[in-house]
């Protein structure tokens, strides 16, 4: 393995979220997903709704983003996250519940204008996000959650 690293930052609009070197690391961008490496070329992208995963020292770490921007350059990649969550940190009952609440404005308004519809679908799509990574990381611990 190359002794080479990324040096990692995550910046919410509340604080530096995390900020480490990792090894690689996957980022669900609006084309699909991206696996940066060291020694990845230059990259810009919109950051979607979904799973950050990345290696560090032969552990895999986990967080779930709401979206936003990410940078490559160099081996320093920098993500302007709106939101973004540990894994472990997610609550499931709250993020079921938000996403219901979500699903259910979607359904009871009649009319909706565009910028509204947006920001229902993409709670949606990121209570969604939290869900499934809660779900794999319990499920990985050994932790039943039914």
């Amino acid at each position: 393995m190359s002794d080479v690293k990324i040096k990692f930052k995550i910046v919410t609009p509340e604080k530096i979220f995390f900020e480490e070197e990792i090894d690689q690391i996957t980022l669900p961008v609006t084309d699909g997903q991206v696996t940066i490496l060291p020694n990845h070329r230059s990259y810009i992208a919109s950051l979607r709704a979904g799973e950050i995963s990345f290696k560090k020292d032969g552990e895999e770490i986990e967080m779930a983003t709401s979206g936003g921007f990410i940078e490559f350059d160099s081996n320093k990649l920098i993500v302007l996250a709106d939101t973004a969550e540990r894994a472990e940190e997610i609550d499931v009952e709250k993020a079921e519940e938000a996403k219901k609440r979500a699903e259910e404005l979607m359904r009871t308004r009649v009319k909706m204008d565009d910028e509204e519809y947006a920001r229902v679908a993409a709670a949606i799509e990121h209570e969604s996000a939290k869900i499934k990574l809660a779900r794999k990381h319990y499920t990985k611990s050994g932790i039943n959650l039914e």
